[in-house]
Order: structure tokens, then C-alpha cells, then sequence
């Protein structure tokens, strides 16, 4: 199939005949269509690739950012197919944000007996399974994804529902299982997918028994970002989970007599993924599985409101800074295992106060020593490959030579690393010991021999110039055509000389000799010299022009050019049944490389925790974390907001003492910090559990056994539900995992309905959190009426967020009424005593008009005797008015204050006078009194 190059977008075109093209068509037009799926056409082997239909267009838009790379097959752009073409690396690229941020599924095809008519499915992935895809999508690239795929089986019952889950990360060779209890909104599986960091979930297909579970249990996956595959309930059967098992897990024990085995409804979901992931289909997999029972409660639990309210992860949509996300703002990292350690931390924080202690001492030690710090993250860590990605391509049969020399490199450094790390010689050095040093030293001997067989067997002196071979004297036909190489390289460094005294340019200087991935071997000039070539065509032929010079080559150089890259060749062929034998023996270190990298992983996160707590604009200090007790923050600030260009953050103390401010309301005016205050104090928690500094002068903690949020305000049309639902499905969740041992942070409850029923609903989850749950709980308010709580409870405290209104610039109030609002950002103690919603409308530019109307309104409201609840049912003998009875009134009432201020000399009257005045003017109106009550009721109640 002939090909050409379309100029303006580097893309090749499809040239096919119209017979090829109405084949194509044909066969697309009767694919299946699947939902959420990209197909993928491999062309010419892979030199590039094709999308059609959607797909096309999806691709237009997302790629090129425009649609006139699409081309139309089979006929016009009415009734044509569209179709677009992206090179090898534009696909890698693609697929990469397709699978990991846009989770899409993928298919590629292949043609089958090169036809355009006939297609099969050559591979496919999805979020959660990308090992077909892998080497495709991180061989040119420093990226690494640890895709996580659980499968979820559960039994309903009364209130409750029996929930096994089993999950397999491929690239470890691990699979896990546990069973628990949850309630009906299945908040214990949403922690869960939130510490494993789960990608793709499988489900049985639902059935009409389980509908109303089956769509919970869809909307809490999708929540946490997991994308939910429905299976056949077959794939579920546990019939062979034991044959299956003892193919693939490596234990010295009979399979029978794993306890994980007793876990029935888990054992059914691990049975789904052996069979989603194809893990009997590869034999590398055989005895090379682990297995292990997980305990949910090890960690603190996290819901997907909170993981968004403390800002955890970045969102895979925003481009915005980094550090607006406390994993980017943490995440120092030096390594790949390193940022994905951390953003496991993150997501899993510790209940136990030992375990953070050791991590704060490792921490404080690196915090206090920069010079150690800084040399183990500049002159080690930067130089550390992925020992995980690097063992999993020793497992799959993809590794190369070049593989092997990095870990060689690695072993010549790990003596050095481990000298930085026995010379800091601080009081925590047995901690040093215990997680690095004994680990790293056991790593180094037990890679001796490997450090032997690389030194053996490949050129080490090769490699500097990125050339991976075998030694020439380990094969006798290796060395004969090694020789010829050599010869050739000497003809080459000959012929540069020669052409150094030809053109008066000083070899390796001005005149340098380089390896082109095209050309082989030729020469470079600058630019500038480039026109000692003009009129010598016949001896020098240009073959490109770059920024960085001009290459050419002469005909003795091009003949041992080709010569030497066929000798290459030759050595390649030649050698390739003997590197297969060095792989395979270097293959079977890759349990030492999988423990190596724990231990690399956990140092450079520590150094990141570490390196973060010293450097921002106000060192972070090292919290008490003890098991109970009372919290306090001196100085406390949000550690994202403080390293914002231009903000100049306003630390807050925070103390939440046991029996007295367990339960804190804060009010105040938008914008005045509210949010920022509570959602800190959660930040400040996670990181202490998660065992680093946190950003306060001082601090005193107690464990949290899990961090719960209900904040913000998002529609989730697309799926049905209304801001109102989504926060009161959030708050169900809250009610039915929190316990006396939690933090609850509560943002703007019961603001997506009426007012009345807002805070009615407000004022109830509020005394079912204080009475039942006792846990501390963070709420932030503009129902000022719920600050009443603090009278009828006495753990409840009442705090705001200060603000000052002072008159306009110029001292006198504008035309509007508009004062000054000043937004302190300090809270204080109390209730916020007035509202400040129209002063946020007039900072924000409001219309003058919209602004006066709305005071107008206000006043209104104000004016109309209107009462809170509360008050409405205390007094229970106040009449009611309609409508028309209050509006006629106060015109009565307006129409007699007129007449009244228009008396003449009124201002000088004695009292007598305007009294008398008064009772004139009550007998001019008393007809009209009489007939309105609501006037009646005024002028009783004076």
C-alpha cells in the first residue's frame, strides 16, 4: 500500500485504490460499536496508524486540535468515512492519555493476510489492563503507570452487604483478597478503591435482585475516578480457583491450605480478573504470584469528597500548577518508584502512632542535614532506574543488553550510597540501619555475581557510546568480525584526518565526526564553514542542514560507513542466541531488583518529605501524634495556598479540645477563608498520619481513623443526579461510617434547596453528628440560626472569620451605599454578627442598580416581620397575613408616615403638639385601620 507525506501535519495519507477503500468501509461499517472504546488500525507494521468513523473526529479534536486533518474514504464529506492518521510516536502519546487520564478502552488492529477488507483485534487495554500495550506505551519514556484491576462480588442483606473484593497489580505479580461488611452506600469499597488506587473495577452484569445495589455500587466507583466493567456472573464462578491458584502463586505450602481460599466471595472475584487479564495465558506468570489477605482497617479512611476537598491529587483535566495539588506540592521525588510510593502514602495514612514516629525521625534527620540530603538526591537518586519496570521486562521476555548494563551501573553505585548513608552518624542511625543500610548492603552482595557476569560477558567500553554488544573474546566468531569493525572504525577516523588537511579545519574541533541514525557515519561543520564545501561536489555531498551544522560525507566514508554497519549487523545476528542466554541468567535477579526497589523507593520519598518541609517559604515543624487527646495548631496555614505566587496567607491557631470545641461552626462572608480554614486543618491531619512535617509553628494531633467531606456544589447531570441529591448521598455516607474517632469537615450543607428545609436539615444532621457520632467535626455556615446549637450543647464551639467595613476612599458613602469590605482571614472567636453577601456583590462589580435592588429586597424581607422557624413555632398566638393584607397595609402605613413628616413646622413642635398631631391623623385613617389587620397587629404590638 503506497504512502505519501502530507507536508503541512507530518502525517502519511492513506493512498488506497477506490476498491481498497469501499473494502475498508465495508468492514468498518459492520464492527460492533462498543462504548467508550478507541479503535486503532495498525499500518505498514507500525510505521503509523489510522482511526475512522468517531474516532477520527475524537481524535481531530484532541490531537491536532482541528478537524481538516481529516480525510474522507469511500466518498465526500457527507456520505464518506472519516479518517485520520497519526505517526508512531503521535499514537504512543495518544494512548498514554487515553488509557491513564481519559480512561478510554483500546483496540488495535492488524489486517489480516495484508487485505483491507479483513481485520482482527491484535491487542486491546483499558485502564486497568495495559500489559499487551506496555512496552508500546513506556519504551521511549520515563513514565510509569501502576494500573491496579479489582473485581467486586457482594451479597445483599437486611441494612448491610457482604462485599468480597480481590485486586491484581500485574506488574508486581501481586494479588490481594479481603471480605467485609459495608452499609447499603458501600462507603467501606469506596475507601478501599481509594487506597489501592484503583483504575478499572469488574461487577457481575446486573441482575434484577441486586439493581437498586448494583447502581450504588456503580455511582460510588465512578466517583472515585474507577471505571466499572460488567463481566458474565460465569466469570465469577470459584469451580477452578484452586487449579488456577497453584499454577500461579509461588508457595512452598499446598495450595489447599491457603487461608485466603476460606474467602468465598473473594475468591470468585479473583477468579473474574485471572480470567480478565489472561494471567493462564502467559507462562511467565507461573509460580511467580504472590498472594495476601488486606486489611481495610490499617489505614485511615478516605471518601472521594475528601480526597477532592484536601485537594490530594491533581485532576487528570487541569493544567494548572503543580502545587495546587498536595501530591504535586509534596512530590520531590527523584525517582519514578519514588512519585508512585508517595502517591500510595497519600492515599493510605497510618493508625499507627509508632509507624509515624519512625517516619517522622527518618524525616527530621534528612530535614536537619542538608548537605546528606543533597547529595543523596542529587548524586544518587537522580541516577536510579525503575527496578520495577526493569524486572517486569526481564519477566516478559523484553529486556536487552542495554537493560542489563543499567543495573550493572546501578551495582558500581549502591557502594557509594551506602557510604553517604553510615557517615551521617546521627542519633536515628538505627533507623538508617534497619529500612536502608542493611537492605542496600544486602542488595550489593547479592549482585556481585551479577556485577561479575556483566563485566565478563558485554563491552562495557561500547556502551559509552550507547553501543550494546557482547565482548568480542567471549565467541571466537564475535572476535573474527569484531577485528573487521575495528578496521572499519580506523578507515573512517582516517579518512576524517584527511578531510581534516583538505578543508583546514581541526579535527574534532571544527570538524567533527558523528554517529547519524540515517546517514551511519559522516561528518559535521558548522554553518559558517559549511561554504568550504561549495564547488567540491564531486568529493563532499551534503546529506543535511541543521541548526547545529552541516553533515556531509565523501565516498571513502559512505563505502566504510555501510561497511561497518553491515559488520554490525552481522555482530547483532551473531551474538543475539548468546545475549538471550546473558538475559535469561540476569533475569533471575529480579527478586533482588524488586526489593532494591522498596528500599530506593521509600528513602526517596522520605528525602521528598524532608526536602518539601524545609523549603517552603515557612519550614514545616514535626507534629505530636498521639493516640487521644486534644488538637493544636499554632500558626496553622494551608500548605497549598502559602506557596502561591502573590498570596501573603494569613496563618490561623486551631484548638479542638475534648468536651469543649469538638464540634466547631464557623461563619462569616464568602471569600473570608472559611473553607480554606477547615479544609486545612484536614491537610495538616493527613500529612501528620502520612508521617511528614506539616505547616504550622506547632502542632498536637491525635489519630484519625478516617477523613470524611461534604463540600462544594457540583450537578451530576450526565448521570441523573442534582446538586441537592449529590450532597445529601454525601452526607448518608458520612452518617453511616463515622465514628466518635473521626474528622468530618462540612462545608455549605443544605444549600441546593429552600431555605427553610436547608437549614432544617442542616440543624438535624448537625445534633445527630454531636449526640451519636461524638466525633470532632469541622461545619462551615451561613445559617448564623445554627449557631443557637452552641447554647443547648457544651462541646459545641462558635467561631468566624473576621471582616471590617469601613466607609468609601473618599470617607463618605457612594451613590450606592457602597463601604469598603475588608477580608481579614483571621477567625476569631463567636458568631459572625451580620451577613455580608451584598458587600461580596459590590468587590465584585456588581451593577450599581443590581446592588441597590438587592439591599432593597433585603430591607424588605427584613421589614415584613418575617421569623425563623424556630421563633414561628414559639409563638404560636401570632395571626397570619396574606399577601395582600401586609402589601396594602404598608401603603396605609407609608401614606400616613407621608402626611405626618409633611406636617408644617413640625421639627419645632413641643411633644404635646405632635402628639396631638398623631391622634388627628390616627382619626383620619381609623376606617382604613380597621379594615386591615396586619396594621392592626403593628400598632398593638408598639
Amino acid at each position: 500500500m503506497p504512502t505519501t507525506m502530507s507536508k503541512e501535519t507530518d502525517r502519511l495519507d492513506l493512498n488506497l485504490d477506490k476498491s481498497a477503500e469501499q473494502g475498508f468501509c465495508g468492514f468498518f461499517n459492520a464492527l460492533p460499536v462498543r462504548e467508550n472504546t478507541i479503535r486503532v488500525f495498525e499500518r505498514h507494521n507500525g510505521d503509523y496508524y489510522s482511526v475512522h468513523g468517531t474516532d477520527a473526529e475524537y481524535v481531530a479534536n484532541a490531537v491536532y486540535k482541528t478537524t481538516t486533518v481529516i480525510k474522507y474514504l469511500g466518498g465526500s464529506s457527507a456520505t464518506g468515512l472519516p479518517s485520520c492518521t497519526m505517526s508512531r510516536m503521535v499514537t504512543e502519546n495518544f494512548l498514554r492519555d487515553a488509557l491513564l487520564k481519559y480512561q478510554l478502552r483500546i483496540e488495535i488492529m492488524e489486517p489480516q493476510d495484508n487485505r483491507q477488507s479483513s481485520w482482527k483485534v491484535s491487542r486491546t487495554a483499558s485502564p486497568g489492563n495495559l500489559q499487551e500495550v506496555e512496552e508500546m506505551l513506556f519504551s521511549n519514556t520515563d513514565m510509569v503507570t501502576v494500573p491496579l484491576v479489582m473485581a467486586v462480588s457482594f451479597k445483599p442483606s437486611v441494612d448491610q452487604m457482604q462485599v468480597g473484593v480481590a485486586f491484581t497489580d500485574p506488574a508486581q505479580r501481586s494479588m490481594g483478597v479481603c471480605e467485609f461488611v459495608d452499609n447499603d452506600v458501600f462507603s467501606n469499597l469506596e475507601s478501599l478503591a481509594i487506597q489501592l488506587g484503583v483504575r478499572e473495577c469488574l461487577v457481575e452484569k446486573e441482575s434484577a435482585q441486586k439493581h437498586l445495589e448494583q447502581k450504588k455500587l456503580v455511582s460510588v466507583l465512578e466517583r472515585c475516578g474507577v471505571v466499572v466493567t460488567e463481566c458474565a456472573r460465569s466469570q465469577f464462578s470459584r469451580a477452578d480457583i484452586e487449579q488456577d491458584l497453584g499454577r500461579l502463586v509461588e508457595t512452598t505450602a499446598p495450595i489447599a491450605s491457603l487461608p485466603e481460599l476460606d474467602l468465598k466471595s473473594a475468591m470468585g472475584a479473583l477468579a473474574a480478573i485471572i480470567q480478565y487479564l489472561n494471567l493462564l495465558m502467559d507462562e511467565s506468570n507461573f509460580g511467580s504470584y504472590s498472594l495476601h489477605t488486606h486489611s481495610l482497617a490499617q489505614y485511615m479512611k478516605l471518601d472521594a469528597s475528601a480526597v477532592q476537598a484536601l485537594n490530594l491529587l491533581p485532576s487528570p483535566h487541569d493544567c494548572a500548577s503543580k502545587t495546587m495539588s498536595l501530591l504535586g506540592l509534596l512530590n520531590h521525588c527523584k525517582t519514578s518508584q519514588g512519585q508512585r510510593l508517595l502517591a500510595q502514602w497519600l492515599k493510605q495514612p497510618l493508625l499507627s502512632v509508632a509507624e509515624i514516629e519512625e517516619r517522622q525521625s527518618l524525616v527530621e534527620l534528612f530535614f536537619n542535614d542538608i548537605e546528606t540530603r543533597e547529595i543523596l538526591r542529587s548524586a544518587h537518586l537522580r541516577n536510579m532506574p525503575d527496578f520495577k519496570r526493569l524486572a517486569n521486562r526481564f519477566q516478559r521476555g523484553f529486556a536487552t543488553l542495554q537493560d542489563t548494563v543499567r543495573i550493572y551501573q546501578v551495582t558500581i553505585a549502591l557502594p557509594g550510597l551506602c557510604d553517604v548513608l553510615s557517615a551521617s552518624g546521627s542519633d536515628s542511625q538505627s533507623l538508617i540501619d534497619k529500612h536502608y543500610l542493611q537492605s542496600l548492603l544486602k542488595a550489593s552482595e547479592n549482585l556481585a555475581e551479577f556485577r561479575s557476569l556483566v563485566e565478563t560477558t558485554v563491552d562495557l567500553s561500547m556502551a559509552d557510546n550507547h553501543e550494546f554488544m557482547l565482548r568480542a573474546d567471549f565467541d571466537e566468531g564475535l572476535q573474527e568480525t569484531r577485528a573487521k569493525m575495528d578496521e572499519e572504525i580506523r578507515h573512517i577516523t582516517k579518512e576524517q584526518m584527511r578531510v581534516s588537511n583538505d578543508l583546514d579545519l581541526e579535527a574534532d574541533k571544527k570538524l567533527k565526526l558523528e554517529r547519524h541514525s540515517t546517514f551511519g557515519y559522516c561528518l559535521r561543520v558548522s554553518r559558517a564553514d559549511g561554504s568550504r564545501l561549495r564547488g567540491k561536489s564531486t568529493k563532499y555531498f551534503e546529506l543535511s542542514a541543521l541548526k547545529t551544522g552541516v553533515l556531509f560525507t565523501t565516498p571513502t566514508l559512505r563505502d566504510a560507513s555501510r561497511a561497518y554497519r553491515d559488520l554490525s549487523d552481522a555482530y547483532n545476528k551473531a551474538q543475539s542466541a548468546l545475549v538471550k542466554e546473558v538475559i535469561k541468567v540476569a533475569s533471575s535477579y529480579c527478586p533482588v531488583l524488586e526489593k532494591l526497589n522498596k528500599t530506593i523507593a521509600h528513602l526517596d520519598v522520605i528525602l521528598s518529605f524532608a526536602e518539601a518541609s524545609a523549603t517552603a517559604p515557612t519550614p514545616y515543624t514535626r507534629p505530636i501524634v498521639r493516640e487521644e487527646g486534644d488538637m493544636k495548631l499554632v500558626a496553622a496555614r494551608h500548605p497549598c495556598l502559602e506557596v502561591q505566587e502573590g498570596v501573603n496567607f494569613i496563618a490561623n491557631d486551631v484548638t479542638m479540645a475534648k468536651g469543649d470545641s469538638d464540634f466547631v461552626i464557623i461563619t462569616g462572608p464568602n471569600m473570608g477563608g472559611k473553607s480554606t480554614y477547615i479544609r486545612q486543618i484536614g491537610v495538616i491531619a493527613l500529612m501528620a498520619q502520612v508521617g511528614c512535617f506539616v505547616p504550622c509553628d506547632s502542632a498536637e494531633l491525635y489519630l484519625f481513623d478516617c477523613i470524611l467531606a461534604r463540600v462544594g456544589a457540583g450537578d451530576a447531570q450526565l448521570k441523573g443526579v442534582s446538586t441537592f441529591m449529590a450532597e445529601m448521598l454525601e452526607t448518608a455516607s458520612i452518617l453511616k461510617t463515622a465514628t466518635s474517632k473521626s474528622l468530618v469537615i462540612i462545608d455549605e450543607l443544605g444549600r441546593g434547596t429552600s431555605t427553610y428545609d436547608g437549614f432544617g436539615l442542616a440543624w438535624a444532621i448537625s445534633e445527630h453528628i454531636i449526640t451519636e457520632i461524638k466525633c470532632k467535626c469541622l461545619f462551615a455556615t451561613h445559617f448564623h440560626e445554627l449557631t443557637e446549637l452552641e447554647a443547648k450543647y457544651p462541646n459545641i464551639d462558635n467561631r468566624h472569620v473576621m471582616a471590617q467595613i469601613t466607609a468609601a476612599t473618599n470617607g463618605t458613602k457612594s451613590a450606592s451605599g457602597q463601604r469598603d469590605l475588608t477580608l481579614l482571614y483571621k477567625i476569631g472567636k463567636g458568631v459572625c454578627d451580620q451577613s455580608f453577601g451584598i458587600h461580596v456583590a459590590e468587590l465584585a462589580n456588581f451593577p450599581d442598580s443590581v446592588v441597590r435592588l438587592a439591599k432593597r429586597k433585603v430591607e424588605e424581607l427584613e421589614d415584613s416581620g418575617t421569623k425563623t422557624t424556630d421563633e414561628s413555632a414559639m409563638d404560636v398566638d401570632t395571626p397570619e397575613f396574606t399577601k395582600a393584607e401586609m402589601a396594602e397595609g404598608s401603603k396605609l402605613i407609608e401614606k400616613f408616615l407621608n402626611e405626618f413628616t409633611s406636617t408644617p413646622g413640625l421639627p419645632d413642635m413641643a411633644s404635646k403638639d405632635v402628639a396631638q398631631r398623631v391622634i388627628e391623623l390616627r382619626s383620619k385613617y381609623n376606617s382604613e385601620i380597621s379594615t386591615n389587620r396586619w396594621v392592626e397587629h403593628v400598632i398593638a404590638t408598639l
